[in-house]
This record gives C-alpha cells, structure tokens and sequence, in this order.
C-alpha cells in the first residue's frame, strides 16, 4: 500500500477482511520505500493513494509499471473525484476507487487477481508454445542433417569396406620383412578410423542396425563404470545412483554402452582438473497434465541422468550440440560425432535426450528411454 497515513491503511485493510480477505502486506509512502519493497518479493497488488505530501500516485504507477508490469494497480483517493479516474486509467491503473466507496475494493480487487493469473497463464502457454516450435524447428534441422549424414556414410562405408579388404588381400601376400607392409598396416588404420567415423554418422542418422533385447540399465552401468573410471582419469570421482527397482527398456547394450561413453569423455574434457560425474537411474510417469514437462510423449521411461561439475555450456552452443560434426575444441582434438552419436542412438531406440546447463555450473543430460514389459530373452547357448 502506497499510503502515507497508517489509519487510512488500516481501514482499507479492515475493508478487505470485512469482505472475506485475508490480507498481508506493507505500507510505504516514498518512492525509495516502494522501489525496496517491489524488490523483496512477488506482490499481488498495489493500493495507492493519489495525493501524499512528497509522493504522488503518479509517480508511484510509473515505478510500479516499471519494476512489476503484470501486478495490479488501484488507485483509492479520497481527495480526487471519479472525474480524474479516466487520467487514472489511461496512465495504466486498474481501477480508481473514492474511499468514500471502498464497499468497490474488494470486488475490484479480486477481479484484478482473476485477471492477473489469466494473464500469466497465457503468458505460460505462450512461453511454452515458443519452446515447443524452437524444439520442433530443432529436431526438423537435426533431421535434415541425419539423413543428408546417412546417405553419405552408406555410401563411404561401402567405400571403406573395399579400401580394408583389399588391403588385407595385398597384407597377405607381403612377407614379414617387405618394406611396404608398413605402408599398407598404415592404410588399414586409417580406413579403419575412417569406418568408425562412417559408424558414428550411421548412430545420428539412426541407419546403424541395433541388436535390440530387454536391458535393465543398471546393469548395463555396472559392467561399464570401471572403463568409464579408466576413460575419465583419477581425478574424476564417479558417482552411481541407481533405482532398485528400474524398469527395463529395449535396446542394444553395446549402444547403451557407447551412450555412456561418449558422454563421460564429453565430461572429462569439461573437467580438466578434476570433479564429479554422477550417473542416476530411476523411472518415471510423463504425461500431458504436468506442471513443466519435457516435451516427451506421455507413457512411462526409464531416466538415465548424466551430470558433471565442469565448465558448463555457453548458452549460444547448447542448441548445436549434438549437431554432427560441431565441437567446441581444438582443431584435432575431436570429430563433434560422439553427442551426435548419443542423439541417434536415443532417437533409434524411441526415447528423447535433453541438456541443462549453465556457464560455470556443470551439464546435465537426461536420457528418457520406453518402458518395456516384455520378458528377458533367454541367454544364448556358448
């Protein structure tokens, strides 16, 4: 309340507890006083007077509208008629009441509460509406890219099939002791690296084959994390925080496997000097009446959450991250396919991937993969 007699605030408090209000609040009667107070919390509405000795409503809507656009504004005068109402409203009040009419506060009061959650609400679906075409936009580009990337590598993995087998034909017939086998055993790991290259494209375009069976991914993080140690160094700690009772998912192990590897090393090289990399699993329900869902299809997942303590990821790279080919470090220092890869491999296996982060403030990336309730195929005979 911007009031500077602390009777007449008082009986406007009276007023609303006389017609079913609780209200609590402050009074403040300078411009300082409101400034502070607009700053220590989300207010539901302003009162004001119009006329105090070294403060005027005036001034106060104009730092109102300025620091709390969306809160209300009614103006209760007792020295200015319901002439100056319409200056009032023009200038961005809610309404103008007489204090010789405060049977009208209430009323007005809860309307202009209706009407402030109605405007946040929109506001909500607007800003979840953006969110929701930004994403769309996104993944349209990422497949565009995935299957201009896939019909590349189909046709250099055929390529680099050719180059391998007859390398190996010529390896054959060369002695131990020829001088051009090392010439060749060189041919053959770089067309070797190039063939992993070709695989990882093939992951993001989601034409690899997947040999797909019912995974519990504990246990599918239990058999990597000691590689998973080995890849990060000592100085990386390795937290695992799995759900007991998971849920399975289809899918292919080895992949799984390679998802998690790709993104401890993503991690690691966030972590120059050491940190924390937490691995959790758990399951969830997502559906279409949450607060603040993922954009994810309603059913129920398995959640496989990957952070780290690094560097973070600056707010204009987050969107390009798991675009192939993209990276961040130096020239020789990565392919940008190993997110690329994570991206297909989730895509392929019918689930969704996201990132969180902030500068400074680590990295998060939520893997959500489908639920499962078909049975674990019998282990295959030696």
């Amino acid at each position: 309340m911007v009031e500077d007699s602390e009777d007449d605030a008082q009986l406007l408090l009276l007023e609303l507890r006389r017609q079913g209000f609780a209200p609590s609040g402050v009074r403040v009667e300078t411009g300082q006083a409101l400034q502070a107070a607009l700053g220590t919390r989300a207010w539901d509405v302003v009162i004001s007077d119009h006329n105090m000795p070294s403060f005027s409503g005036d001034d106060a809507l104009k730092i109102v509208r300025q620091l709390a656009p969306d809160v209300p504004f009614i103006v209760v005068s007792g020295t200015r008629g319901e002439e100056h109402a319409v200056d009032a409203m023009r200038a961005g009040a809610s309404d103008f009441i007489v204090k010789t009419r405060l049977h009208r506060l209430a009323p007005v009061v809860e309307r202009e509460l209706q009407e402030s959650e109605l405007r946040a609400q929109q506001r909500r679906t607007e800003q979840a509406l953006a969110a929701s075409q930004q994403q769309l936009r996104h993944a349209q580009q990422l497949e565009a890219v995935g299957r201009f990337a896939g019909g590349v590598a189909h046709d250099f993995n055929n390529l680099m099939a050719s180059i391998l087998t007859y390398a190996d034909i010529v390896l054959k017939g060369l002695t131990d002791d020829d001088g051009r086998r090392a010439d060749l055993e060189e041919i053959k790991r770089a067309g070797t690296r190039a063939a992993d290259l070709t695989r990882q494209l093939l992951a993001f375009s989601r034409r690899q084959v997947l040999k797909r069976s019912v995974v519990n991914l504990n246990q599918v993080i239990e058999g990597v994390v000691r590689l998973l140690q080995g890849l990060v160094g000592r100085s990386i700690t390795i937290e695992v925080r799995p759900n007991r009772r998971l849920w399975t998912v289809s899918g292919d192990p080895a992949q799984i496997e390679q998802v998690l590897m790709n993104l401890a090393a993503n991690a690691r090289d966030a972590m120059p000097f050491g940190g924390k990399l937490a691995i959790s699993t758990s399951n969830v329900v997502m559906s279409s009446t949450e607060e603040s869902p993922r954009p994810v299809a309603p059913g129920e997942y398995v959640r496989l959450e990957v952070r780290d303590t690094g560097s973070g990821i600056p707010a204009d790279v987050l969107p390009k991250v798991f675009e192939p080919f993209f990276t961040t470090k130096p020239e020789g220092k990565g392919t940008g396919l190993g997110l690329a890869m994570v991206y297909g491999v989730v895509q392929q296996s019918g689930g969704f991937i996201f990132v969180d982060s902030q500068p400074g403030e680590g990295a998060v990336f939520t893997i959500y993969l489908p639920r499962t309730k078909d049975r674990p195929d019998a282990a295959e005979p030696a």
